[in-house]
């Protein structure tokens, strides 16, 4: 017996989001940009997958990290058994693929990737379970010079999108220096804790002594001086982590970036070391990074591969357009050069061809499709955005013509005739124009 109720529509996951346009094209828009900017600086693209074995974060994050510990989605292939997780950061895939494919052999290389990354946290603006990272990495480097190239790079970025530097967004610096100054650093940091035990709330108790470092992260005012008379890294630095950072200010000195050094600037990650960057937002809230790296030498080894430096940095592409928006920055969906108008459905025939012949010549041509009056298709001409109109009508094509209407800047301009076979040279500058 069959029933007619209408079954309940599926919804998507919590926290994971759809996109159409407009909206979509804000992303390609900041994608063709982001593109254009890593290959002026000699970054090349690499894409892996967005499921990798648990134990890649596990021996790369670290076990005792909350991504780990709470935010991993992992399940069991139902097929071999093996244990998978969905990517919650890029940097560890990349290196993976790297270390497996041998690809420092040749010498370094300068590495980006944009895709999803998951992380099961409690969803809010700026902070979703799927979201979308830019990852730059830069490996096979040990000098602060690319350490400051990086940060420049991103610069650039925001110079090009018009957020403006130390108003819209602010470069934070740190040094984590190497593993036996953090030792040092964290043995003292434990200490000094432990004699504050009473004040300390239940995250900092969990982290006490497994991530100590992260408590100095802590977003609760009640603990903020604690925090600011807690034990600084940047006391327990040898030398050699000092002439880093040093060298990596120098650099940022003499291109007049301003920056702040911020000795609470640390990493929940464990395998970072010396320069630690962040820029944050004064415009996103709580949510105010919108970028943040850092150097990595020791991940390459700590998954298998031959010692190599490495430093890298990720965007939150989600975070960086919600601060777009707020500003009023950015662009939206790319219109069509050109609207066709097809009053009559039977003239298709012939206007099949002329739209391809402008679409290879570079013209974005959308053609109205499914009937309507020529008023409502006029209509939806102008809604659409294109800079122009061609009205493909029975009489103009009986003469080997076509109506232009200029829909955009000169849109009061008088509708006019054109040859169908003016079209081939009207083409060209109409792409030229549109791509500008």
């Amino acid at each position: 017996m069959s029933s007619n109720k209408k079954p309940e529509p599926l919804r998507g996951v919590k926290g994971m989001n759809d996109y159409f346009a407009p909206e979509s094209g804000r992303w390609e828009w900041l994608e063709a940009q982001l593109r254009d900017l890593l290959r002026s600086y000699g970054y090349r693209n690499a894409r892996t997958p967005i499921v990798e074995p648990t134990a890649l974060f596990v021996r790369g994050i670290g076990e005792v990290t909350d991504i780990v510990e709470k935010e991993m989605y992992t399940f069991t292939d139902k097929l071999n058994g093996d244990e998978l997780a969905l990517r919650p950061e890029m940097t560890a895939g990349l290196v993976r693929a790297v270390v497996e494919h041998n690809a420092l052999y040749d010498g370094p290389r300068r590495l980006w990737s944009i895709g999803p990354v998951f992380r099961h946290e409690r969803p809010q603006k700026g902070r979703y379970r799927q979201f979308h990272q830019l990852d730059v990495e830069a490996m096979g480097f040990a000098g602060p010079d690319v350490d400051a190239e990086l940060i420049l790079l991103t610069r650039a970025l925001w110079r090009r999108l018009g957020l403006k530097e130390g108003q819209d967004i602010a470069l934070e610096l740190n040094s984590l220096g190497q593993a036996e100054e953090r030792a040092a650093h964290r043995a003292a940091l434990i200490a000094y804790l432990e004699r504050h035990q009473e004040v300390l709330d239940e995250d900092a108790k969990r982290r006490l002594y497994t991530n100590p470092l992260r408590v100095l992260d802590t977003k609760n005012p009640a603990l903020q001086s604690l925090v600011e008379d807690a034990p600084k890294l940047l006391d327990f630095l040898g030398e050699a982590s000092r002439a880093h950072l040093q060298a990596v200010c120098d650099a940022l000195d003499a291109v007049g970036l301003p920056y702040r050094i911020n000795p609470r600037l640390v990493r929940g990650l464990d395998y970072y070391n010396l320069t630690v960057f962040e820029w944050v937002t004064p415009h996103l809230g709580s949510q105010a990074t919108v970028c943040g790296g850092g150097r990595y030498d020791g991940l390459i080894e700590q998954l298998g591969g031959k010692p190599a430096p490495a430093v890298g940095f990720g965007l939150g592409m989600e975070r960086l357009l919600l601060l777009l928006e707020a500003l009023g920055l950015g662009h939206g969906e790319s219109a069509p050069d050109v609207y066709a108008v097809v009053p009559d459905p039977a003239v298709l025939p012939r206007v099949f061809p002329v739209l391809e012949a402008l679409r290879a010549a570079g013209v974005a041509v959308q053609m109205h499709a499914g009937g309507g009056s020529f008023k409502s298709q006029f209509k939806k001409a102008d809604a659409s955005g294109a800079q122009y109109a061609l009205i493909f009508g029975g009489d103009e094509l009986a003469r080997n013509e076509v109506a232009l209407k200029a829909l955009r800047g000169d849109g009061n301009a008088p509708q006019r005739s054109l040859a169908l076979a003016e079209l081939d040279a009207w083409a060209p500058g109409l792409a030229q124009a549109g791509n500008a």
